[in-house]
């Protein structure tokens, strides 16, 4: 199911927090280095000027004074190393990460920096670089990071977007399925991001199982109507998808919310009714002409015959039905036994439809048991019975729709709990 433009890929602010301004904890870490150092008058008036600039916002006018300070002759290693403290934070001001790396690289061989700060510092660097684009050198600084023991949340995620953005599809997707199970394992929700990541990875790379497995976590980590909608609507197009699930996928479409149009219902009811479940059909008019999509203008006329037909359908269901009950239990299999079950399932006894779809598995010699499967589960779930109904859909493994159709109904039974 090819979803479109799900995937926003977010840099994220929590990825580059420290690389905004140097009146954040980092940028403000170096300037009191800086200005904590033994330097002479004539290369701290310049850096004070740096820095009263700095707290302005006014990071390239606070480079140029530091050069200004640098242009100083004979300078100490303490001036120098002032001098590429107060650097690093202008040039972070100033959206310089190619500057912020010299100057790292600089107090960093000085052995100014413990390897906490040599952490942020690359943080930095990298969050920079991400924000500028450059999202080659984001990445080689994200690898660096973790290469020398970070272990921050914020720059796993800047690893990642960087992957992405530079190309590197398989990479983007292990490590953010990586990222995705920790979460999990954890007992925390992966956030939006970082399955719309995955998303977008998997559809640009044509991972079929990562973008089901992208997709199924936003739906039930984050049921959306319109996800519901996209996802529902690249249902049937999907290879090997049977047609005999149309009337399944309407009844999906119903549970979520995406009934369309005035044919949808209609559509939807005649189905039902074809299938042998006119009270279903009948719930199906009822919910359109509440909603005020049905019954409209012209089309009141045609809306009230496919009443009546439904109404008329349902009486002569009731009529039949002993008989109907009676073949089935005497049939060499239970195929009729499950379609009866729905049938109560659909007229407000889903209690007892579950024991006759289950006395129909049990018959066996069913034509689609998966298909039997499929119902057993939605009927369990009218019942109010969701982790039975959701152990039964664990139990379909057909090829031709039926698992994706179960698959969604368990997602679909959980999120309508929360």
């Amino acid at each position: 199911m090819k979803l479109k433009t799900l995937a926003t890929v977010a840099l994220g602010a929590a990825a580059i927090t420290l690389a905004g301004s140097p009146t954040g904890e980092l940028g403000l870490f170096a300037a009191a280095q800086a200005q904590s150092d033994a330097v002479r008058p004539e290369v701290g008036k310049h850096l004070r000027d740096a820095s009263t600039l700095l707290k302005g916002g006014k990071g390239k006018e606070a480079l140029a004074k530091i050069r200004e300070a640098e242009a100083v002759g004979g300078r100490t290693a303490a001036e120098n190393n002032a001098i590429e403290g107060m650097r690093f934070s202008a040039a972070q001001l100033a959206s310089d990460p190619d500057t912020m790396a010299r100057s790292f690289d600089a107090l960093k061989g000085a052995g100014r920096l413990q390897a906490s700060q040599q952490l942020q510092y690359m943080e930095a660097i990298a969050g920079t670089y991400l924000r500028n684009k450059d999202n080659a050198k984001a990445l080689s600084w994200a690898q660096r990071y973790f290469k020398e023991g970070g272990n921050s949340a914020g720059m796993k995620q800047v690893l990642t977007n960087a992957q992405y953005l530079s190309g590197d599809m398989s990479a983007t997707i292990k490590d953010t399925l990586e990222e995705i199970s920790a979460d999990e394992r954890a007992g925390r929700t992966p956030s939006m991001d970082k399955l719309n990541l995955l998303l977008s990875a998997a559809l640009k790379k044509g991972d079929a199982n990562a973008e089901a497995v992208a997709t199924e976590k936003l739906l039930n980590y984050y049921p959306r109507k319109e996800l519901w909608s996209q996802v529902l609507g690249g249902l049937q197009s999907k290879k090997g998808f049977s047609d005999r699930f149309t009337l399944d996928v309407y009844r999906l479409k119903l549970a979520t919310g995406n009934m369309r149009d005035a044919n949808d219902y209609s559509e939807m009811a005649q189905l039902a009714a074809q299938a042998g479940f006119p009270e279903e059909g009948k719930q199906v008019v009822d919910k359109g002409l509440a909603a005020n999509v049905l019954g409209q203008g012209a089309e009141a006329a045609k809306a009230k015959r496919l009443s009546d037909f439904l109404g008329k359908k349902i009486a002569e269901g009731k009529a039949a039905l002993p008989e109907a009950e009676k073949a089935a239990n005497a049939a060499k299999d239970g195929n009729a036994l499950v379609a009866i079950g729905m049938g109560y399932t659909f007229r407000g006894e889903a209690a007892k439809g579950v024991v006759l779809i289950e006395q129909g598995i049990a018959k066996g010699n069913l034509k689609r048991p998966d298909d039997a499967k499929l119902y057993l589960g939605m009927s369990q779930h009218a019942a109010g019975s969701t982790a039975k109904a959701q152990a039964t859909w664990r139990t379909v493994k057909g090829t031709d729709g039926v698992a994706d159709l179960a698959r969604l109904w368990s997602i679909q039974s959980r999120s309508a709990k929360r």
